[in-house]
């Protein structure tokens, strides 16, 4: 809202959603917001027009509906165009768990990844959403940026320097470096308290920034410690992890990899988020378990 009250061209359209959290912005600025109804696609093909026409256009719909219900109109309409259009997906991972697969978002940083000249952005916590938005409002061309639920615990007491395609360091460690997209940085925090009860110290780094990803950032990292650890609420093919393990495949010595996410695999069951991550393999817990044994 701050951005749009001070540029007259900032549009914000909705996926037929909002009426909780956007009303003060659509009365604050009512000539930039745009109801576009359940109906992404056609959200999608509209922002690409008014961005084309000199607009700055916010898409904001939860989970995979102004993701991969939008792909051909992200890929044909916006980044082919190289149209100044940001994606927002609030409800990355398993934060709809309870309303099935169709909500569960657990493939769309791989298939946007993908896309020739789109960047993609994983905020950890709301100061680094905050410093994302801004980011991306300020750079031309097709972003997307991926929300969890919000009220995600801070990472930092202050966030010193946000820089597209840049890592976060969060805490020094020992041996291992936990490297991490997104929301489910609580689960590392969790995981790095359990480890310590262990005697282990492990580092960690948050991206929020995937793509382009920090390549300079995981070569030292990769020099520096005995593990690293990828870990994404999102299949592991394609994901975060598989664009770190890309940066180390060009290295001739480098530590070893952990990829921690979605096996290759759709969730067939409903639940809290907490619940399917445990299920799936990605709660404070089990990552702590697996890379226990993958120090062994």
């Amino acid at each position: 809202m701050e951005l749009a009250t001070k540029d007259p061209d900032a549009v914000l359209t909705a996926g037929g959603l909002g009426f909780v959290g956007l009303e003060a912005y659509w009365e604050g600025v009512p000539d930039q917001f745009i109801n576009a109804g359940i109906a992404e696609q056609n959200m999608t093909g509209m922002a690409a027009g008014m961005a084309l026409e000199g607009k700055t256009v916010f898409t904001y719909s939860i989970g995979n509906f102004p993701t991969l219900r939008c792909i051909e109109q992200i890929r044909n309409d916006c980044a082919y165009h190289g149209a100044n259009v940001k994606v927002i997906c609030v409800g990355g991972g398993f934060v709809y768990g309870s309303l099935g697969m169709s909500h569960h978002a657990t493939e769309d940083i791989s298939m946007i990844r993908s896309l020739p000249d789109v960047t993609v952005l994983t905020p950890a916590d709301a100061d680094e959403a905050e410093a994302a938005v801004r980011a991306m409002y300020e750079t031309p061309g097709t972003f997307y940026l991926r929300l969890g639920r919000g009220g995600e615990p801070s990472v930092r007491e202050h966030l010193e320097h946000f820089e597209i395609g840049k890592a976060i360091p969060a805490r020094d460690g020992e041996r291992i470096a936990i490297l991490s997209c997104g929301a489910i940085f609580d689960e590392v925090q969790d995981t790095i308290k359990l480890l310590r009860e262990d005697g282990l110290n492990p580092a960690a780094y948050t991206f929020p920034t995937v793509k382009p990803l920090d390549a300079n950032c995981i070569r030292d990292l990769a020099s520096r410690y005995e593990l690293l650890v990828s870990v994404e609420e999102n299949n592991v093919i394609g994901g975060f992890g598989s664009a770190v393990a890309e940066v180390l495949s060009e290295l001739p010595q480098h530590a070893r990899l952990l990829r921690i996410g979605i096996e290759d695999t759709y969730s067939c069951i409903v639940g809290t988020q907490k619940y399917l991550r445990n299920h799936y393999g990605m709660s404070a817990a089990k990552i702590a378990q697996r890379i226990k044994e993958a120090l062994k």
